[in-house]
C-alpha cells in the first residue's frame, strides 16, 4: 500500500513541544478560592515571596550571577575596562560653583572643603576623558573595549559620561544601598543592573575586565582595589593592568614602602600595578601592555578566568 505522509508546514520543526514559562505564567489564572495572600497555589517561579525567602538565598544569588552574564554575552560585551573611585568627587564646574557658594557664606570650614573638593574634582574630569578614549579608540579593534563602573555618581558617573559623551556604550553595575543607589544618567539603559550581594557584583567586575583603572575613593574602591591584587598576586586570576590615578594621592594613604619592610608583602608585590596622572598616560600603558596602537585584539578575559 502507498503510504503518504503529510509535509511538514514550513517553520513547524522549530515550534516549542511545550509551552515557555513565560506563556504558562502569562495564562494563568488562579481559581477564586485561591487567589488570596495566604495561598500557594502560585507558579514557584512567578512567587516574589516565596524567592524571598531565607533558604531560597543560594537560587537568588545563582539569579543574580546568570542575569548580568546572560545579558551581556547577548549584547556582546567580551572586554571591559572597568574604573573605580569615589561617588563623592564632583565634576569641576559644580565644584567651582561651591567655591563661591562658600566664600559668600563666610564659614572658613565650608570654604575649606568646598576647596579640597574643587582639587580633586580633576580627577572627575580625568574619569571622563580617559573613558571617552577607551571607548573611542576600542573601535578600530575586533573586540571592543566597553567601560564598566559601578553605576552610581562621582568617578563613576564621569566613567559613564565619557563613554556616553563619545558616543558608545558603557555598563554600570549598581548596588542596593541607604544611599548613593540612584543609577547615573549616562549608562547605556540596557547595560544598566542592579545587585543585591556585594560579592555577586565583584564578580561581574572582574570577570570581562582586561583592565582595573582605580581613582581616589574610600572604603568601597579600596575594597574593590585590593580584592583584585588579591586575586592576582595569589594566582587565582590572571596578570592585567592596574592602574592607580595621582600617585600623590595613593602614596599618603597606603605606605607601601612599609608594607615591604614589616614583611606585608613581597618586594615585587608593588610591580602589579602602576601610577599615573593623566588619562592619556593611562591608555598609553593599557595601549603598550596589549599593543593596541598595532590595533591588534587584547586577550579576552572570560568567566573561567575568575
Amino acid at each position: 500500500m502507498d503510504m503518504h505522509h503529510p509535509k511538514t508546514a514550513p517553520g513547524r520543526a522549530t515550534v516549542r513541544n511545550f509551552p515557555s514559562a513565560e506563556e504558562e505564567a502569562q495564562a494563568l489564572k488562579l481559581p477564586s478560592r485561591y487567589s488570596g495572600p495566604e495561598s500557594a497555589y502560585s507558579l514557584a517561579f512567578s512567587d516574589t515571596d516565596f524567592l524571598l525567602r531565607e533558604e531560597l538565598r543560594p537560587v537568588r544569588m545563582q539569579l543574580e550571577l546568570l542575569k548580568p552574564e546572560l545579558i551581556q554575552q547577548e549584547q556582546g560585551i567580551e572586554q571591559t575596562i572597568v574604573i573605580f573611585g569615589s561617588a563623592r568627587i564632583v565634576p569641576a564646574d559644580t565644584a567651582l560653583a561651591n567655591v563661591a557658594e562658600a566664600e559668600a557664606s563666610g564659614d572658613p570650614a565650608a570654604l575649606a572643603r568646598a576647596r579640597m573638593q574643587l582639587q580633586m574634582s580633576r580627577y572627575y574630569e580625568e574619569a571622563r576623558r580617559f573613558a571617552a578614549i577607551v571607548t573611542e579608540k576600542s573601535r578600530r579593534l575586533e573586540t571592543p573595549i566597553y567601560v564598566v563602573t559601578g553605576g552610581g555618581p562621582g568617578i563613576m558617573e564621569a566613567g559613564n559620561r565619557g563613554a556616553h559623551e563619545a558616543q558608545g556604550r558603557s555598563i554600570g553595575l549598581n548596588i542596593v544601598l541607604p544611599h548613593e543607589q540612584e543609577p547615573n544618567a549616562y549608562i547605556t539603559p540596557e547595560l544598566c543592573f542592579q545587585f543585591h550581594y556585594f560579592a555577586l557584583r565583584k564578580m561581574h567586575f572582574v570577570m570581562r575586565s582586561i583592565a582595573l583603572v582605580c581613582f581616589p575613593g574610600g572604603f568601597g574602591t579600596l575594597d574593590e582595589l585590593f580584592e583584585t591584587l588579591t586575586l592576582i598576586q595569589t594566582g587565582k586570576s590572571r596578570r592585567r593592568p592596574i592602574l592607580l590615578f595621582g600617585r600623590a594621592f595613593w602614596t599618603r594613604l597606603l605606605n607601601f614602602d612599609a608594607l615591604i619592610e614589616t614583611g606585608m608583602i613581597g618586594a615585587d608585590d608593588v610591580h602589579l600595578f602602576q601610577f599615573v596622572e593623566s588619562a592619556e598616560d593611562a591608555w598609553a600603558h593599557l595601549s603598550a601592555y596589549y599593543d593596541l596602537d598595532r590595533s591588534e585584539q587584547p586577550g579576552g578575559a572570560h568567566a573561567e578566568d575568575v
